[in-house]
C-alpha cells in the first residue's frame, strides 16, 4: 500500500508541476480576498478591484488591493461508499477517488495550509483532523485508502456526510466532496448548507458502465448499495433508455452543484484524470484573471 501511494504521490507531483510548467496553481483565487489598502492604477490590473470611492475622491483610478488570506483549511468528504467499489477501465472508482483525494493535497499545500478528512463507507464516518505538512497529508492519504471496503448491500448517505463538515462549525475555508454523486439528490439542502460558509468543490468520479451499457447480450447487473441483481437482455432500446436516464441523472446532480455555487470536476476511470484536473485548475485561474469561466 505505501509503496502504491507513494508511486500515486510522484505521478501527481511529477504530472501536475511538468504540465503546468511552473505556474502557480491553486483550487483557490492567490491574491486573497479580505480587504486591503487602495493604490493607483496601473496598466494589467483588475477593473474589477476598482475602488470607485477612491476613484472619485481622489479624480485618479485606484483599485482595492486585496491581503492573502491566512492559512487555508480544506475538509475533504469522501464518499466511499459501495458503489465505488467498481470499476471497468484502467481503475476503480475508489481508487480514482483516492488519486483525486492526492491531486487536492498537492494543490492546497504549502504555506501553513491544513487538510482534514471525513470518510465514510456506509457503515459509518471516519474523522481525521485538519493538519498540516507533507508527512500528516501523506498519513491521512494512507488511512483514507486503507478504509475498509464495506459489505455488498451497505447503503451510503451522502446527505450525513456533508452534514458532519457544517456541525461544528469550522473557519471558512474550501469544502471538497469528492463521490460518483449516484443515487437520489437529496443531499443538496446540506450542501448549500455547506456552501453559506466555505467554498465548495465537487469531484465527480465515474465509470463507462455508470453512463452506458455494453453490448453483450445477456447481462447480470448488480446494486452494491442494496445487494439487489437482475439479470438483463442488453438490448438496443434498452441501451438507449439506460444512456438517457444515466444523462437526465447526471445533469440532474450538474445543476443540483451549480445552484449551490459548486464548482465541479468530473473525472473518469477510462481518461487522463491528470491532465482533466490541470484543464479544470488553469479555467478556474483564467476564471479569477477575467479571462473565462471556469
Amino acid at each position: 500500500m505505501e509503496v502504491a501511494l507513494r508511486a500515486l504521490e510522484l505521478s501527481v507531483r511529477g504530472r501536475l508541476d511538468g504540465l503546468l510548467q511552473g505556474n502557480h496553481l491553486g483550487l483557490v483565487p492567490g491574491p486573497g480576498s479580505e480587504p486591503g489598502e487602495a493604490r493607483s492604477y496601473q496598466p494589467g490590473d483588475d477593473v474589477r478591484r476598482m475602488d470607485w470611492a477612491v476613484t472619485a475622491r481622489m479624480a485618479e483610478p485606484h483599485i482595492r488591493q486585496t491581503i492573502a488570506d491566512r492559512e487555508l483549511e480544506t475538509w475533504v468528504a469522501m464518499d466511499l461508499s459501495a458503489s465505488l467499489d467498481f470499476g471497468t477501465a484502467a481503475c476503480d472508482k475508489r481508487e480514482l477517488a483516492v488519486a483525486a483525494l492526492a491531486a487536492v493535497m498537492f494543490l492546497t499545500s504549502g504555506g501553513g495550509n491544513r487538510i482534514g478528512s471525513v470518510v465514510d463507507n456506509g457503515t459509518g464516518q471516519h474523522r481525521l483532523p485538519a493538519r498540516g505538512g507533507s508527512a500528516y497529508a501523506r498519513a491521512l492519504l494512507k488511512k483514507v485508502a486503507e478504509t475498509p471496503r464495506a459489505p455488498e448491500g451497505t447503503r451510503g448517505n451522502l446527505g450525513a456526510l456533508l452534514e458532519s463538515l457544517r456541525r461544528p462549525p469550522r473557519r471558512r475555508g474550501l469544502a471538497v466532496v469528492i463521490s460518483d454523486f449516484l443515487g437520489p439528490t437529496d443531499w443538496q439542502r446540506a450542501l448549500r448548507g455547506l456552501g453559506a460558509r466555505h467554498s465548495l468543490l465537487a469531484i465527480e468520479v465515474i465509470d463507462p458502465r455508470d453512463v452506458e451499457l455494453p453490448d453483450v447480450g445477456t447481462v447480470l447487473l448488480s446494486d452494491p448499495e442494496t445487494g439487489k441483481r437482475r439479470e438483463v437482455h442488453t438490448t438496443p432500446v434498452l441501451r438507449k433508455e439506460f444512456a438517457a436516464a444515466a444523462a437526465a441523472h447526471r445533469e440532474e446532480v450538474a445543476g443540483v452543484l451549480r445552484r449551490a455555487g459548486c464548482a465541479h470536476l468530473v473525472l473518469r476511470t477510462d481518461s487522463d484524470w491528470i491532465a482533466d484536473v490541470v484543464r479544470f485548475v488553469m479555467a478556474r485561474k483564467r476564471g479569477w484573471s477575467g479571462g473565462g469561466a471556469g
